[in-house]
């Protein structure tokens, strides 16, 4: 017995959220005697509309024990350092900025980037866009690898790009060959539940019963078992209007160096990734359905990748969460517990961060109705947090080329979350963001850096005609001073290219 949950847990659905989840559960409770099953259709694929991630996959190999030249040459994985923006905004010198993930060096940039942000909030005519005071802007523009020389002792974040079909495959043999997870082919008809409302067994076309004590739906959008425990759907429809996905692939330009950045391009009805892998680029389009049709919106991307484009794939969206991730015996993951548009790919760290949560909080706590409605709060809270983020990043964006289109529409959105709100309020009246997200504890979900990247970078200050030059209550920035550390630090950064060919030699030697 698992602290209430039973010996057996049955997972409804394989992709790389349900092998990532019989991962983790088999690997913490290895010891306990828990049987892990997952059950799979093999008609159904994965729907492979992110293939990027956060640093939270770094941490979720590491904690399976890993190594990246195990899997990322059988992934066609490339290293992501952050996500470069181009076309949110059309202000002067805010074409573009690099959204990073953290360093160990940004202590000694960042309190200089908050002052000027201040500083040019207030009024003041000084230089304020994040890409000239953080080392990872700096990293992605020369397409360096995120390790250092082994004599520069400063750690870079990272995150990954990579195949969605390949990770799901080979966490699906870990899982099997490694971890003892049982793999079951069967197409799922219906779900038993007993009087009370626990799940006793999902049923399978031919009426074969696979009974267990714990189950956890990883069937995507279809939400099999959610759907059955009638657990009410929070939309975010009404602050993320985007509902429609068409995703493409294109060949690598031959001889050109392998970008260490996600691209997110604004297009007419929404924006466009680029996410660059060893074997080809992955490109899609995230659109609203009322302002472009499927074939508009293919060919809108089409025109963006240019003529070598392969076959393309529609997909529909419904964005928001399960009001509860956790009803009675089940645990949502993935697309069915909810989906958050692939802006800041966030797709695999919400999947990481509600397994490890609930196999925390039951160790911890057991399977008890009040660690139950903790976990579901935090989750929720988890969601909602980085609903805002993605929000903002509409409500707040520069493009005015058509007064009454997608962009305009989306800087009227006023379904905004009170955090949100306080933030825009304390950024454009010009008080300390740092400490108003440090009070509002928003920094759990994004950092100070992060949020102050967003504001800054589409360059919502005041206009630059408005602007004075800075007073002696001002204190100056020394910006070469600034430049000159970032360039000898990222001195001891060599290519994104090279670091691969390196990890996939070594995987053929091990």
């Amino acid at each position: 017995m698992t602290d209430g949950l039973g010996q057996h847990i049955v997972i409804l659905g394989g992709g790389t959220a349900g092998w990532m989840t019989a991962c983790l559960i088999a690997h913490r409770w290895r010891d306990r005697r828990v049987r892990v099953t997952l059950v799979e259709s093999p008609e159904i694929g994965i729907v492979g509309v992110g293939e990027g991630s956060t640093p939270q996959l770094k941490h979720f190999f590491d904690t399976l024990g890993i190594a990246e030249a195990e899997w990322m040459p059988a992934c066609d994985a490339t290293y992501k350092l952050g996500i470069g923006f181009e076309g949110w905004s059309d202000r002067a010198g805010y074409e573009q900025y690099f959204h990073p993930f953290p360093t160990a060096l940004d202590g000694h940039t960042a309190p200089q980037f908050f002052y000027n942000t201040r500083a040019r909030r207030t009024g003041r005519d000084v230089e304020a866009h994040p890409d000239q005071f953080l080392l990872p802007a700096h990293l992605a523009s020369a397409n360096c690898a995120p390790q250092p020389a082994e004599n520069f002792p400063f750690e870079v974040s990272y995150g990954y790009h990579f195949d969605a079909y390949k990770v799901g495959a080979f966490l699906a043999t870990h899982a099997t060959e490694t971890l003892g997870v049982v793999h079951l082919q069967r197409r799922i008809a219906s779900v038993e539940r007993a009087s009370t409302g626990e799940i006793t067994a999902l049923i399978n076309t031919d009426g074969e019963r696979i009974g267990g004590e714990f189950f956890i739906d990883a069937s995507g959008f279809r939400s099999t078992i959610f759907g059955a425990l009638d657990v009410p759907f929070v939309s975010y429809a009404g602050a993320l209007f985007n509902d429609r996905a068409v995703v493409m692939p294109t060949a690598h330009t031959p001889d050109a160096p392998i970008p260490s950045q996600t691209r997110a391009t604004a297009l007419s009805a929404g924006w466009a990734w680029h996410i660059p892998l060893t074997g080809r680029n992955g490109n899609g389009y995230v659109y609203s359905s009322r302002h472009r049709t499927e074939a508009q919106a293919e060919a809108e991307l089409r025109s963006h990748v240019g003529a070598d484009a392969g076959k393309a794939r529609h997909l529909r969206m419904r964005v928001g969460r399960v009001r509860e991730s956790w009803s009675h015996n089940a645990l949502a993951v993935g697309l069915a517990q909810g989906f958050l548009e692939p802006l800041e790919a966030t797709a695999l760290h919400l999947v990481i961060a509600t397994v490890e949560a609930f196999l925390d909080m039951v160790d911890q706590g057991g399977a008890t109705d009040a660690v139950r409605t903790a976990f579901n709060r935090r989750i929720a809270a988890r969601y909602d947090g980085v609903r805002d983020y993605i929000v903002a990043h509409y409500r707040l964006n520069q493009r005015h080329d058509d007064p009454t289109g997608y962009w305009a529409e989306a800087r009227r959105v006023e379904a905004l979350s009170d955090d949100l709100k306080m933030l825009m309020s304390t950024w454009f009246t010009g008080t300390d963001m740092v400490a108003a997200i440090d009070r509002a504890g928003l920094g759990r979900y994004y950092s100070a850096i992060s949020w102050h990247c967003l504001f800054a970078g589409y360059g919502t200050f005041p206009d630059a005609a408005r602007l004075i030059p800075p007073g002696a209550d001002i204190d100056p920035i020394d910006l070469p001073k600034i430049d000159d550390f970032l360039t000898r630090c990222a001195s001891n950064f060599g290519s994104h290219a090279s670091r691969l060919r390196a990890a996939a030699d070594h995987k053929d030697t091990v």
